[in-house]
């Protein structure tokens, strides 16, 4: 008894040495004046920058800061705060975001923090231009597609298996014999029909465990890789084509609309909603899609393509409003004509728009409902794109901003957007 009682002190001392760290002991706040963080246009906004530790001020520290239009901010300085604060104001006479970034300098090392207000966002509305025959190209793209027949497999994972879901791998053909679609499948064990939920991918390749949870509540998930690989090998070998043959995918092409890399991506999404529908007990009513970052954009593009989907919870999306930068204002993320203004890039700039999350939100009708979330402080997907994007969609739709977020989720946020998505599937938890 005595070794066993020691036995068990050494494995949670083990466990208390290994707990997870979180936080770190200095925080840099930038806070505006505004609750919402939304201000007028010609209104001024103040921001109180503060430098602390262990929730005190700190005194006599190094920061950088620059403040100005999110991506092209035109003041930039360094200064030492004696008590740990400093107080900075801005304004913006065109609808936009005004953000503040400030580094401090502390002990050899750099902490961040930032601010971005919002400046009559409601008016904001995208650059890109619709080409004339973008629906035409889409719905001549997906009907060559279904030309090729899904020749779906399905392989049952018995080790990720409750007793309420069954999960598989399945895989499908998408643009042509021979190139697939991989994804996890997660169904209920009881039988019946049930809604469905496509979850598409965030920028990356990597595997994917299904969405089971969702699964267990009454709903059929099917979440897809875009690559044509499957999904559940070891995660070197996603790794590995990362940064080897898939290294920069999303500029892969730029300059042909035919040969771009999300061409067969988007067509992936709807042939997963044609797999859906064919080989799975789906209740032909509620048919969602959902994502964040690049899976933000292809909610919209799998929304605005396919009137099957009846919601989309676009989260962060990227992809859109490319030609921004054009005019000085921000664009999306991956920022493809930023660093030059797109000098020399006419043929991409072209191709471009037929790959614009905006342009496929454009497409969305009253039938289909819609939950758009988001960062302020976001500097990947700028909130710039992402309320341009939400002020172009002219069906019924919801806007949830959580200001102080980056390009990450708060867990408010993650259980609001599940907690609408099962509203959707008329599932009550």
């Amino acid at each position: 008894m005595k070794r066993l009682l020691t036995l068990l002190f050494c494995v949670t001392a083990v466990m208390a040495l290994s707990a997870q760290i979180r936080g770190s002991e200095i925080e840099v706040l930038v806070q505006p004046d505004h609750q919402d963080w939304t201000y007028k246009t010609g209104e001024k906004a103040t921001f109180v920058v503060s430098v602390l530790k262990s929730g005190t001020l700190l005194d006599n520290v190094s920061i950088d800061y620059a403040a100005g239009p999110e991506m092209y901010q035109d003041v930039k300085k360094s200064v030492v705060l004696k008590d740990g604060t400093l107080k900075l104001t801005g304004s913006m006479k065109q609808p936009g975001f005004y953000r503040v970034d400030v580094t401090a300098h502390i002990g050899g090392k750099d902490y961040k923090g930032a601010c971005g207000a919002a400046f009559s966002p409601e008016l904001l509305q995208p650059s890109t231009v619709m080409p004339k025959d973008f629906s035409e190209f889409w719905q001549n793209a997906i009907t060559e597609a279904r030309k090729t027949d899904l020749n779906p497999t399905k392989r049952l994972l018995a080790e990720r298996c409750t007793k309420d879901v069954n999960v598989y791998e399945v895989s499908f053909q998408n643009l042509q014999p021979d190139y697939r679609t991989y994804g996890i499948l997660c169904v209920p064990v009881k039988e019946g029909r049930y809604p469905a939920l496509l979850r598409v991918p965030g920028a990356g390749v990597r595997p994917y465990g299904g969405d089971i949870w969702t699964a267990s509540q009454g709903a059929i998930t099917l979440e897809i890789g875009i690559h044509g690989i499957p999904v559940t090998m070891e995660q070197q070998v996603y790794d590995d084509v990362f940064n080897g043959a898939l290294m920069g995918y999303w500029e892969f092409n730029m300059d042909d609309r035919d040969k771009q890399y999300y061409k067969r991506v988007v067509i992936g999404c709807i042939r997963a909603l044609d797999y859906i529908e064919e080989y799975t007990p789906w209740n032909n009513k509620e048919l969602g899609v959902t994502g964040s970052s690049q899976g933000g954009f292809l909610s919209l593009a799998t929304a605005g393509l396919d009137k099957r989907i009846t919601y989309y919870a676009p989260v962060h999306a990227a992809l859109c409003d490319h030609t921004n930068s054009l005019r000085g204002i921000a664009c999306g993320w991956p920022h493809y004509f930023y660093w030059n203004k797109g000098k020399g890039q006419e043929k991409q700039i072209e191709v471009s728009r037929y790959y614009d999350g905006v342009n496929f939100a454009r497409l969305i009708t009253q039938n289909q409902a819609g939950w758009f979330s988001f960062g302020y402080n976001d500097d990947v997907v700028p909130p710039t794109t992402a309320w341009a994007t939400y002020n172009t969609v002219k069906g019924p739709k919801e806007i949830s901003p959580y200001q102080a977020t980056w390009h990450f989720w708060f867990q408010e946020q993650w259980d609001e957007w599940e907690d609408w998505l099962l509203k959707q599937m008329h599932i009550n938890k």
